[in-house]
């Protein structure tokens, strides 16, 4: 099957199930904790540092010697402690709350026994200098983890070193880039092409590379404007940078036929695939057509996000475009494994050394556990959690969801709060602030707003029923309230340490502080 999961679209009748569930008491601790440059006293101290190892008769440069020591924080061990318990109080996360919130981000389960092989010494003692013949073990992994990423998207060939999502699309990129410079076409073919509901990095990646972006908007319906492909390709069409399903959850019908005008211009056609946890073992970038793909193993893989990183992309191609790939590649002989830097077509490196090691093992293990219809029960579960909350969210007064009215999306849904917006004055940034008093949040979207007062939710196959029903109550209040007491939800959080920025100072880099100097200049006033 090659264009996407088609289920049968979930009515509200079809969600429901009986009584709300009642709202859980919650109340998160709040300790105003101080920096740790706030903290600690001169002369307190956790541990003792070793003596200088320098021998006495080397002589260090006046370049490598301080004027006068660092000006660390000193702090004794309880303090360090409880400064990091305190703040770790302060938090919600995925493994504390029901986090569908965080549509895009596929903040699915990631089990705990695959932490475990990242911290064995085995894996967490391993140096990126070491002589590859000491580390075949961790180059087999990649290896393998090659081979299933292979088979799972039909490309010929794959490169784990990119760090996120958007280093993978700039990997990609690059590629581009090189494959048409190789053929004597990198004047000519200096247009990308994207849709305005695929990723941003993908405009972002390409305009970095030094591409003119071309955008095309939803029809009617909702999908990619065709029509507004066939108008925006020709001699200067380098490649094509698609999500699908887009971030509305839509798949694309008619992605094979996109990728066919596109190559018929000359131009190839990349794969965003962050957007996959819907479509794993149900479609393949390769058979619809595709030149070049990438997923995100910290979404669709399980490995965690992190607060932001470490990530790792992972970047496929076709054998035509193999030669551009990242140095090195992992290789295998038949009797040990090996990096191969000799690769005189090569983009060069994306990042030092060979990629996200420990997100890498925890991927391989995740996709191991699972096998292939394991793979796909999880595709097919995310899918029918998404629906199932979207009837749910359906009945919710002042809810709605944008384009193709009835049809069932795939993995997660842009929905819009335009009509309680319109009735109450309450807009989505508020009801999302003030689902922290409740222990848990929501994303509302890429800027610009295309979908009026947007919020994305992304179940993944995570989450119970009864946990879906949960978030979905939760919603459910805070409309309520939205409609009878709108100042309880204007001036949310009251029983969570999360506030509200201050937008205006966001554009304002004389505002920014973003080290201990320039935060003690800026914001104390010393």
């Amino acid at each position: 099957m090659k264009t996407g999961p088609t289920p049968s679209p979930l009515t509200p009748a079809d969600a429901e199930i009986g009584p709300k569930p009642p709202l859980r008491r919650f109340h998160q601790a709040r300790w105003d904790e101080p920096l740790l440059f706030e903290l600690g006293t001169p002369g307190e101290r956790g541990v003792l540092p070793p003596l200088s190892q320098v021998p006495a008769d080397v002589v260090l440069p006046d370049g490598l010697r301080r004027a006068a020591p660092p000006a660390l924080p000193e702090l004794s061990q309880p303090q360090v402690l409880r400064h990091y318990l305190r703040l770790s109080q302060e938090n919600l996360g995925a493994d504390f709350n029901v986090d569908v919130g965080q549509g895009t981000c596929t903040m699915k389960y990631s089990p705990k026994v695959n932490d475990r092989f990242v911290r064995d010494p085995k894996v967490a003692g391993l140096h990126p200098l070491q002589d590859e013949r000491t580390v075949q073990g961790v180059l087999e992994i990649m290896y393998r983890l090659e081979g299933l990423l292979k088979e799972i998207s039909g490309m010929d060939r794959f490169s784990l070193q990119p760090g996120a999502g958007s280093a993978a699309i700039y990997t990609n990129v690059a590629m581009i880039r090189a494959y048409f410079a190789a053929r004597g076409e990198a004047e000519t073919r200096d247009e990308v092409i994207t849709t305005i509901f695929s990723h941003p990095s993908n405009a972002a990646c390409a305009k970095t590379a030094g591409f003119k972006v071309i955008t095309l908007y939803p029809d009617a319906d909702g999908y990619p404007d065709i029509e507004a492909l066939r108008r925006a390709v020709g001699p200067r069409t380098a490649a094509l940078l698609i999500t699908n399903p887009e971030d509305t959850g839509l798949f694309n019908p008619r992605i094979e036929e996109f990728v066919r005008i596109v190559h018929e211009a000359g131009g190839l056609c990349a794969y965003d695939q962050a957007n996959a946890n819907g479509i794993l073992g149900i479609t393949r970038a390769r058979d619809t057509g595709f030149d070049l793909c990438h997923f995100n193993l910290h979404k669709t893989f399980s490995t965690p996000h992190a607060c932001g990183g470490p990530a790792a992309g992972a970047c496929g191609v076709s054998a035509e475009l193999a030669p551009y790939l990242p140095t090195p590649t992992v290789e295998f002989d038949g009797t040990r494994y090996r990096l191969d830097d000799d690769r005189p077509e090569s983009i060069g490196k994306i990042r030092p050394f060979y990629g996200v090691v420990p997100n890498l093992v925890r991927a391989y293990a995740w996709i191991m556990s699972l096998g292939g219809a394991g793979l796909r029960e999880a595709a097919e579960v995310a899918v029918l959690n998404n629906n199932y909350l979207m009837a749910k969210v359906l009945q919710i007064r002042g809810a709605s969801v944008p384009y193709a009215p009835g049809r069932p999306r795939v993995e997660q849904v842009r929905y819009s709060w335009e009509k309680l917006a319109e009735e109450t004055g309450v807009h989505s940034e508020d009801i999302g602030v003030r689902a922290a008093d409740f222990g848990t949040h929501y994303w509302t979207s890429h800027h610009p707003y295309i979908v009026p007062e947007p919020m994305t939710l992304e179940p993944t196959e995570s989450y119970s029923r009864a946990e879906l029903d949960e978030y979905a109550a939760i919603l459910a209040e805070v409309a309520r309230e939205a409609y009878e007491d709108p100042e309880t939800v204007r001036t949310a959080p009251h029983r969570s340490t999360v506030h509200r920025a201050r937008e205006d100072v966001l554009d304002d880099p004389a505002t920014w502080a973003v080290t201990w100097r320039a935060y003690r200049r800026k914001v104390l006033g010393g």
